[in-house]
């Protein structure tokens, strides 16, 4: 497996091992499921509701259109193969808007780096079929953020989040900006960071300078370079739990292309995220059956990238949606814990000081003035325990 831990997949249902099997490096099934008494138990609706919700389906059919495997009952090859069909068109409509909206930032002199999308399928599996995509995501320098709301508003897309702020908090606490096409049915997202603050992360400046340009359209389109967009897919998958299968996929793609390790590894150690990066690969090697090199083995062995790929078995077993509301409470608490153990220490120690700088709850709390919210600094503390408080006395009137 090309790693010495074992990740603990015991509480893994059978129909979720098949779909390791069957989307992994090699085809291990003939040794997980190796009678034909196994393969008959297995649950193939709750198989499919697998494939879609890991968003694995397009590779998956594609995959099996080779094999031909007999033991598939032809009613799920079918419904992967139409869940195929339905997802090229999908992939082609994001292409177009893709490539119209870059053209439409670029004439505006806003530069963009597409970040997914159809550029991601397109470079990782050369092929825009085999990934799903649901929005676009469009990272720019926050300078231009005005600029790329109104030209997105004259476009007809309508901001579809309006995020809560005080003393401009927004600007490192989040990351993005939704927008929703009513009639093109596109979500739009525009980042102005890779992920939500407090942390440290390349500029865009650093990012523009180590950009690929695209070759799928007709228009250029410039993306993140290789050792950026691994570490870009690693944080972003690690922040979500892995919950998809399909960021696993995108990383076994990744890590196929001639990457530059000692440059990718001086990255993740600037930015703290070594472990993240040991995390990604201890679950390709141990989910998908990928083979590690050398210099993969040198990121991969690291304990506490290793227990972090233990604990993302909690999401990946139980089908965790984290965008589906409301998020369950142990889910939700599970979560809080795991995204803490994610940070370094240094990112924890601006995580927890965070809490001191004002939050949007403060001024609804205490609505003051604009000139005022200075204020809030000193205020924030008792703010915090009357609200905490309140909330104490409803529960127990409550009870």
């Amino acid at each position: 497996m090309g790693i010495d831990c074992r990740l603990d997949m015991s509480l893994f249902p059978k129909e979720l091992k098949l779909l390791l099997s069957l989307i992994g490096r090699e085809d291990t099934t003939s040794t997980l499921f190796h009678t034909q008494e196994q393969l008959a138990d297995i649950n193939w609706e709750r198989f499919l509701k697998l494939t879609q919700h890991h968003r694995v389906y397009p590779v998956l059919s594609a995959k099996l259109q080779k094999t031909k495997p007999a033991w598939i009952p032809p009613f799920v090859i079918e419904a992967l193969h139409k869940g195929y069909h339905w997802n090229t068109f999908q992939m082609l409509h994001l292409s177009a808007e893709m490539e119209h909206v870059s053209k439409l930032f670029a004439a505006s002199r806003i530069r963009t780096l597409i970040l997914k999308g159809p550029i991601l399928a397109a470079d990782l599996y050369g092929d825009i079929s085999l990934r799903t995509s649901g929005d676009l995501d469009i990272l720019l320098p926050l300078k231009d953020l005005k600029s790329a709301q109104r030209l997105l508003e004259d476009l007809g897309y309508v901001q579809d989040d309006y995020i809560q702020t005080v003393l401009n908090d927004w600007k490192w606490r989040h990351h993005h900006i939704t927008f929703f096409h009513p009639s093109k049915k596109i979500k739009l997202e525009i980042h102005w960071r890779l992920g939500p603050g407090p942390g440290k992360e390349p500029s865009f400046h650093e990012l523009w300078e180590r950009k690929r340009i695209s070759t799928m359209t007709n228009n250029p389109i410039y993306y993140l370079g290789r050792e950026d967009l691994l570490l870009f897919l690693a944080s972003h998958g690690a922040r979500h739990g892995w919950s998809r299968l399909r960021w696993l996929v995108d990383m076994d793609r990744m890590v196929q292309q001639p990457i530059d390790w000692t440059k990718l590894i001086r990255l993740l150690a600037k930015y703290n995220q070594l472990h993240i990066g040991a995390q990604a690969l201890v679950l390709v090697s141990q989910l998908l059956n990928v083979p590690l090199t050398a210099e993969m083995r040198s990121l991969s062995e690291r304990k506490r990238g290793e227990r972090l790929a233990q604990d993302a078995l909690f999401y990946i077993r139980q089908m965790v949606n984290l965008h589906s509301y409301p998020i369950p409470i142990e889910v939700s608490r599970y979560h809080k814990h795991h995204l803490f153990s994610l940070m370094s220490y240094q990112h924890k120690m601006l995580f927890v000081l965070s809490f001191l700088y004002p939050y949007p709850e403060d001024a609804d709390t205490l609505p003051l003035p604009h000139r005022l919210h200075f204020l809030y600094f000193v205020l924030r503390p008792l703010l915090w325990a009357w609200r905490k408080t309140k909330k104490n006395v409803v529960s127990k009137e409550g009870i």
